[in-house]
């Protein structure tokens, strides 16, 4: 039975390979599988070669995700030399042509004799490097010298790591005990209809809407082949923007459904076993997207005895749920704003106004959203509250206590309101009076066409709707057309990116002026000293200063490489404003100035906060967390510059919670 089923400590991380190497070997053969994650930034070295003087590289990515494998230290005379350091390019090494594939197995294998280096990949030579022998049999040096070989800090897996003495085939060991992993055989779906954009569309909602729909999940070794394996797989709806679990329905039923025997139950409670290497899952969803802000939602298939290991878990495409009632319709009248057409569209759909008039192209779906609930109140007063408090340094806001009161504590009838799980129908916004808000309010300066406009665009058309909006209202104005976007939308959170616009908008054009010096293009390294001037200014935080790791994923988020063009700024200035704004608010800011313990790690991405809580068998101990912010949340985005928590739950898997309320509460305790 041991020989039946999927061991964990087959597996391990990158950095806990380790090989040590005899000095008076002649030569070895070291050959693993690696899994390596998108990630990683590159260059880096995969294996280093370590000894007495120093470390120096063994196996490495350059810029080009192009594989080098070097001369080894006690054997050769070209090796690198342990105590210095060089760019990988000006080491002789042997490299294969083509780009290293990314997540997904591949199969290395280093040949080193006296007299060359070989790169094997997949068990075939890719590359070899003829190199001049700095070996002496029987020489006392070379006994005393002992090379260890040791993996890298980056993001990778490895299997089967093991040294071959010479005469021993690596290609034998390539076939032998491959590596495996999860795949979605997606001809076996049934019961769901591929979108243009590529999304799925699933009709889900209520128990007498919902149909099933079949997926068959399968388990391959790194050739392709199934496996048959004594292992279960669970499924799990997930959205597929961040990968936080979808939360349950408004009856508190479970998101996602499995069928039995004409029977639902929660697919946590009901995991597949695999047969013939093949799991078979019949599922319903009950939550849908116009039910979520309109966004698409994702199974996630994994064993759950084995959760972390990336391979052992696989994604579906991107999931629309839609209702059985679902018609396509063009509305070419004026459109206007009545409780009977604020129907929202799913926000990934085009949406196109020409002459005053509103086309909703493609799967509307005819479900009202509910008001904001009084949890996302509380913590916008919270974040209006810090907005008050900047004075000096860092920049007083022009928004007020009496604004901030009329605004964000009461609901549409002057009572607070909890609707956070409510089902509300096109009367139910009625009731609340949406209709008189909106004839009350007709007399304001930004239209009705330009409020749905926002409502329904994309954050491309948010973003350009704003810039032209702070230029040409008053505060008063643009708090007023931030209050109808969050009655409309359902969402609070939208009304404090809207009044944050202004502000952003003259803070990064006066920074891009200051960076670039009416240059065009500015040098990356010219420009960190006063992006991280901006962002202690804002953050009112001087005393933690950007760390590298920080400013390498500034420079992903701006798109750049050497170079930062205004465009860049734009884009590392949209995420970067709103984290800094965040920062500023007391009740984080002594957080993110702790250092020991260091509560918020820093910029980093979903991939790495995961990283960081692997262990060398797996996940650590439950409770274990790290606090980050999301990469994928950018000014206007409603969630942009609010903080996520990825913690090993008592299940041991990971959880990825935005949760401003009770992150609140954790950071006060």
């Amino acid at each position: 039975m041991g020989e039946n089923v999927i061991k964990g400590e087959d597996y391990y991380l990158l950095k806990d390979l380790r090989f040590k190497i005899e000095g008076d070997e002649e030569g070895f053969s070291l050959c693993f599988w690696v899994y390596l994650m998108k990630s990683t930034t590159f260059s880096a070295t995969l294996i280093s070669q370590v000894d007495i003087g120093g470390n120096a590289p063994f196996l490495a990515l350059n810029e080009k995700k192009i594989l080098m494998l070097f001369p080894f230290i006690s054997l050769h005379k070209e090796a690198p030399d342990p105590g210095k350091s060089a760019p990988l390019t000006e080491l002789q090494h042997a490299s294969m042509d083509t780009e290293f594939p990314l997540e997904s197995w591949i199969h290395v294998g280093c040949r080193v004799s006296t007299d060359s280096v070989q790169l094997h990949i997949d068990g075939e030579i890719v590359a070899e490097k003829p190199v001049s022998s700095s070996f002496c049999k029987g020489s006392m040096s070379n006994s005393r010298t002992k090379i260890t070989l040791v993996g890298s800090n980056m993001q990778g897996y490895v299997h089967d790591a093991k040294i071959l003495p010479l005469n021993l085939s690596i290609k034998d060991h390539y076939h032998k005990d491959p590596p495996l992993l999860l795949s979605i055989d997606t001809s076996s779906a049934s019961e769901i209809e591929e979108d243009s954009d590529g999304v799925w569309s699933i009709v889900g909602g209520k128990a007498s809407c919902r149909r099933i729909f079949s997926l068959d999940v399968v388990l391959l070794n790194a050739f392709g082949q199934p496996v048959n394996k004594e292992v279960e797989i669970t499924a799990a709806l997930l959205y597929a923007d961040n990968g936080i679990l979808v939360e349950k329905t408004s009856d508190g039923e479970a998101p996602l459904l499995t069928s039995y025997d004409g029977i639902e139950f929660p697919t946590y409670d009901r995991p597949s076993k695999l047969l013939n290497g093949r799991a078979s899952f019949k599922l319903k969803i009950s939550q849908l997207s116009s039910k979520c802000d309109n966004r698409l939602f994702c199974i996630r298939f994994e064993v759950p005895k084995l959760v972390g290991f990336p391979f052992l878990e696989v994604l579906s495409y991107p999931i629309r749920c839609i209702s059985r009632t679902r018609t396509i319709r063009t509305f070419s009248v004026p459109f206007k704003r009545t409780p009977a057409s604020i129907h929202p569209t799913n926000g990934s759909q085009s949406c196109g106004f020409d002459d005053g008039s509103l086309k909703i192209h493609h799967n509307t779906v005819l479900e009202a959203k509910p008001s904001p609930s009084s949890k996302r109140v509380r913590l916008e007063q919270e974040k209006i509250s810090a907005m008050e408090q900047l004075d000096g340094e860092c920049s007083p806001h022009p928004l007020t206590a009496n604004k901030a009161e009329g605004t964000f504590a009461k609901g549409l009838d002057g009572t607070h309101e909890n609707t956070e799980d409510a089902d509300v129908s096109p009367a139910d916004y009625e009731s609340k009076g949406v209709r008189n808000v909106a004839l009350k309010n007709s007399g304001k300066s930004v239209s009705d066409l330009t409020i749905f406009k926002y409502c329904l665009g994309g954050l491309a058309d948010r973003s350009h709707l704003l810039k032209e909006i702070v230029t040409s209202f008053s505060d008063e104005e643009i708090l007023e057309f931030a209050h109808q976007v969050s009655i409309y939308t359902g969402c609070s959170h939208h009304r404090f990116q809207i009044m944050t616009a202004k502000r952003l908008i003259e803070e990064g054009r006066n920074a891009w002026n200051l960076i670039s010096q009416n240059n065009p293009h500015v040098h990356w390294d010219c420009a960190v000293f006063e992006i991280e001037e901006q962002f202690k200014k804002i953050s009112c935080c001087s005393t933690r200063p950007l760390s590298h790791q920080d400013f390498e994923l500034l420079r992903r988020i701006a798109g750049c490489r050497d170079f930062l063009a205004q465009e860049n700024f734009e884009k590392l200035w949209c995420w970067l404003y709103p984290v800094a704004f965040t920062l500023s608010s007391d009740w984080i800011n002594k957080t993110w100035r702790s250092t020991s313990p260091k509560w918020i790690e820093g910029f980093i991405t979903k991939e790495e906060a995961e990283y960081s809580l692997q262990g060398p068998r797996g996940l650590q101990e439950p409770g274990t967390f790290v606090l980050r912010f999301p990469t994928s949340r950018n000014w206007p985005h409603p969630d942009a510059g609010s903080l996520i928590v990825t913690y090993v739950g008592s299940d041991y898997t990971l959880h990825h919670r935005q949760d401003r309320e009770n992150s609140l509460s954790l950071l006060q305790i």
